[in-house]
């Protein structure tokens, strides 16, 4: 699970109750169900209709995507590699057939797979290059769900804030309720605001972020896969694979390495 998505959201929500608290001290002044379900309802029904039905009928999937974090291991996959390329050149392509059953990354399961059945390498990198894109286009369809909330959230706030000024221009009459009236009229623009910027478009920014790191991990896989296939000596392969580590894995894996060879 992704502790950064739930203490976010939670510290959002937080801050927020306290500086409603500590200015008022009347927080049951910005509770008004009405409002909720124009602004919350309003924008789900709303990204209902825009995004696809695979996305909308598997929300609870999708929601449980957004809080668990996916696990890559950069340095656990290059490590594997580089086993790879030596025990390849020492023994052959067919000697990898052996180790498919130790693979947990499907991604590098099937990469290996499909060297081991001798498959031409144009091949082998279109058709896992086209793993690649449906992976990502998958979490972007997630993303899209959540920035959906994002934009829909504020539009409807600002429609029920027009409603309850419709409502509240009904009794200008009445001057005593006009204070109360533009209170509840706005406060469908705060609850607008506090859905796109605390859940939605936080969210989908962190979904953007994991889909771009396991693409680089997965081109990373099919680099390091295609160059034991085009049997590279496994030094040259370690240190070009080793150009896709973000930084700190890259001193992670130098110091396994230094600490090994010690």
């Amino acid at each position: 699970m992704d502790i950064t998505v739930l203490l976010g959201v939670i510290l959002g929500f937080g801050m927020m109750i306290y500086g409603i608290i500590s200015g008022s001290g009347d927080f049951a002044t910005f509770i008004n169900i009405p409002s909720v379900i124009i602004t919350v309802g309003g924008a789900i029904s709303s990204a209902i209709t825009a995004n696809k039905k695979n996305v909308v009928f598997g929300i609870v999937k999708v929601i449980m995507n957004a809080i668990k974090e996916p696990k890559i291991d950069y340095v656990g996959t290059l490590r594997t590699l580089v086993s790879f390329s030596e025990k390849a050149r020492r023994e052959g392509l067919l000697s990898l057939e052996a180790n498919l059953e130790e693979i947990q990354d499907p991604f590098l399961k099937k990469a290996v797979q499909l060297v081991v059945d001798g498959t031409e390498p144009e091949v082998l990198r279109s058709m896992m290059e086209i793993e690649i894109e449906m992976a990502t286009a998958e979490m972007m369809d997630q993303k899209g769900f959540f920035d959906s909330l994002g934009t829909f959230g504020p539009a409807f706030g600002m429609i029920g804030t027009l409603v309850g000024l419709i409502q509240m221009l009904k009794s200008l009459n009445n001057p005593e309720t006009l204070g109360p009236s533009m209170a509840v009229a706005l406060i469908t623009t705060l609850y607008g605001s506090i859905l796109a910027n605390i859940v939605g478009l936080p969210v989908a920014e962190k979904i953007a972020k994991r889909a771009a790191d396991l693409e680089l991990a997965r081109r990373m896989i099919l680099e390091g896969v295609l160059s034991i296939q085009a049997g590279e000596n496994p030094r040259v392969l370690e240190e070009k694979l080793k150009s896709y580590l973000p930084s700190a894995e890259k001193a992670k894996y130098e110091a396994q390495v230094q600490g090994a060879g010690a």
